[in-house]
């Protein structure tokens, strides 16, 4: 099982029971073919860098979940029928990002002793 962030762009005209009805389509999506879901974060209504689809705003999601090697390829097409999707991003994530996001989860701060100024 390998670790992957995924950063959904959402169209801005869903309601918010569309939108936890979206996320759960993809996390029940992702559990059904032996992933784990580690967490998720709705970011929620956004300004875009530039327009998609003449479309100024959208709606952010991003997942942390571990999956089988072969499960992204799958993933992505599911993506891509979507209507709902404007864009997404899956991105492959190493031992240092798990344990990075895992801290920044808990709350922990920098462990390292801060320099002193010379």
């Amino acid at each position: 099982m390998n670790n992957y962030e995924l950063m959904v762009i959402f169209t801005p005209v869903l309601s918010d029971e569309e939108f936890k009805t979206a996320q759960k389509k993809y996390a029940d999506y992702i559990t059904s073919h032996g992933g784990e879901i580690v967490h998720s974060n709705p970011w929620g209504l956004k300004s875009l860098a530039y327009p998609i689809q003449k479309k100024t705003t959208a709606i952010y999601w991003v997942l942390e979940y571990s999956a089988p090697s072969d499960f992204n390829e799958k993933f992505k097409v599911q993506m891509n029928r979507d209507d709902q999707v404007l864009r997404h991003m899956i991105t492959a994530l190493d031992k240092y990002a798990v344990e990075y996001n895992a801290k920044k989860r808990s709350g922990v701060k920098n462990t390292e002793p801060e320099k002193a100024a010379e």
